[in-house]
């Protein structure tokens, strides 16, 4: 699309607005920010044999992120994201979910195997001072897993202002591996969120075009809802499930003095060995769990080193928001106790067997931005300018040419089969692509194998621009012809505007 001076204009006046906001106010909380790591409240839920029921209030509130100044924000049981939820494979969950905000929203058990109309989805909406149970059998391996809104069109704004939380799983074999597996105290959940906020301390959230473009991306980044923390660790050997709670950015994390630490697990569970490495990618919505071994006692500080290209390519410097050094959070050793775990030469095999040979179809999604599949800057840009007025959700994200439609089914998948999917991607910008219901593992990246951080089982791929992934997984027995499963961008701007279809297994 060819594009007038005036709306060049246009264009780089709103990218101008991807910087943070550097603003006096917040410039003066900061120094004062509450930043005692937080270990989340463990819900274990009321067990009586293999049966475990939750209870789960989604409700406003107010939360102090800085000295003197009150944010408002959503969170289940809590002013802000929600308890870290625990069970067991082969337990039996009834979550009963209440919703206590004025507007309609969802609760989605990220990762989980689950029949489709327990998965949480924007199917399966709950309105205002209404309660939805979700009922379903723990099925798959240990593995740490997530909940969040997946409310249509709302599904970013709600995550953004905390409606979020974790999810671990155990099994009969994960307590005989001999990781570190005493709760806050040598293993730790980490949600990682990178946030903006206005001059009174409320969240910023789409406030120009670049935000509808690229996602949210803010400059103050939070761990478990404090920014900047400071973990002071009991133990010489840490387990650090680290969770990418962002709505769009991706991470590369490493340590300020380039030490290295062990790779035990992906989205859905342990890895077959550890993987030695000094860096580890984390794109929206992933996870992992790391040892660290901090018996120098140290002070150190996780970072996210800026972006080595790939996943913006062709994007102006001024919007290139993953080339820009942060500090996630610092841990304190210092008075660490020695500990007695060692770090394992081998954890184990999954049981999930994805056999190439059986593999029934293959499929090819094709992600897109703007006017035209490979439009590039000013196909996206031009498209851009044109739906800002409602949204972007008439066509400007795509997936194989259709945005999301919540009557439309876009395919049938059949239950126990096995199928690769071929995810490309035509814009400009990276996606971390999520499948509903399935636990896959990455094939190859352009033909090559993957980093051996990817090796477990997953249920997010980041899809660089040019790139071409695939993918294998097998659909469980749950069948039902009529509520889908969703796959989509987990950019969650992105899957708001469109970048999401659906699918039924039968």
């Amino acid at each position: 699309m060819k594009q007038t001076r005036r709306n060049f204009i246009k264009i780089a006046s709103a990218a101008s607005f991807l910087a943070p906001l550097s603003l006096p106010a917040i410039a003066k909380i900061r120094q004062t920010s509450l930043n005692t790591f937080v270990v989340p409240p463990l819900d274990k839920g009321e067990r009586k044999g293999n049966n475990v029921s939750f209870k789960l209030a989604i409700q406003s509130g107010k939360t102090s992120f800085f000295n003197g100044v009150n944010t408002p924000t959503i969170g289940l049981n809590q002013s802000y994201l929600g308890p870290v939820l625990r069970a067991k494979r082969g337990d039996t969950i009834s979550i009963n979910v209440s919703n206590h905000i004025n507007e309609v929203a969802t609760v989605h058990w990220h990762g989980m195997t689950l029949p489709a109309k327990m998965d949480g989805g924007p199917h399966q909406f709950i309105q205002p001072n209404k309660t939805w149970i979700s009922k379903f059998k723990i099925r798959q391996e240990a593995g740490t897993l997530w909940y969040h809104s997946h409310a249509m069109h709302k599904t970013g704004p709600q995550v953004y202002h905390g409606l979020a939380g974790m999810f671990i799983v155990d099994d009969e074999g994960s307590d005989k591996l001999g990781l570190p597996d005493e709760y806050g105290v040598d293993d730790i959940p980490c949600t990682i969120q990178d946030r903006r906020f206005n001059q009174d301390g409320t969240f910023s959230y789409m406030s120009s075009m670049p935000d509808r473009m690229m996602g949210m991306m803010g400059s103050i980044v939070m761990v478990n809802g404090v920014v900047a923390p400071t973990l002071v660790a009991k133990s010489t050997l840490l387990r650090l499930r680290l969770h990418n709670g962002s709505n769009a950015r991706t991470y590369n994390l490493a340590f300020n003095d380039g030490r290295s630490f062990h790779v035990v697990a992906s989205d859905c569970g342990f890895l077959h060995k550890p993987f030695q490495t000094n860096k580890v990618r984390l794109a929206a919505a992933e996870r992992v769990e790391i040892l660290v071994d901090v018996s120098d006692r140290k002070e150190l500080v996780l970072k996210s080193l800026p972006s080595s290209g790939g996943g913006m390519m062709g994007m102006m410097p001024m919007m290139q928001m993953n080339n820009k050094e942060l500090n996630i959070m610092k841990i304190d050793a210092r008075q660490a106790k020695q500990s007695t775990r060692k770090i394992p030469t081998v954890l184990r095999n999954s049981s999930l067997n994805l056999d190439p040979k059986a593999v029934t179809a293959t499929r090819q999604f094709e992600l897109e931005m703007g006017m035209m599949g490979r439009g590039g800057m000013g196909g996206m840009m031009g498209g851009m300018m044109n739906r800002m007025d409602d949204g972007g959700r008439d066509g400007m994200f795509r997936i194989n040419g259709k945005s999301m439609d919540i009557n439309r089914i876009d395919f049938q998948v059949k239950a126990n089969s096995t199928e690769v999917w071929e995810i490309s991607n035509a814009s400009p910008l990276a996606h971390p692509f999520h499948v509903h219901n399935v636990q896959f593992r990455i094939l190859d990246r352009n033909g090559k194998r993957p980093n051996p951080s990817e090796s477990g089982l997953k249920d997010v791929v980041l899809v660089h621009s040019n790139e071409r992934v695939r993918i294998i997984m097998k659909f469980p027995e749950y069948s039902d012809t009529k509520v889908p499963y969703m796959y989509h961008c987990h950019i969650l701007e992105h899957e708001d505007q469109g970048m999401m279809g659906q699918f039924t297994v039968v």
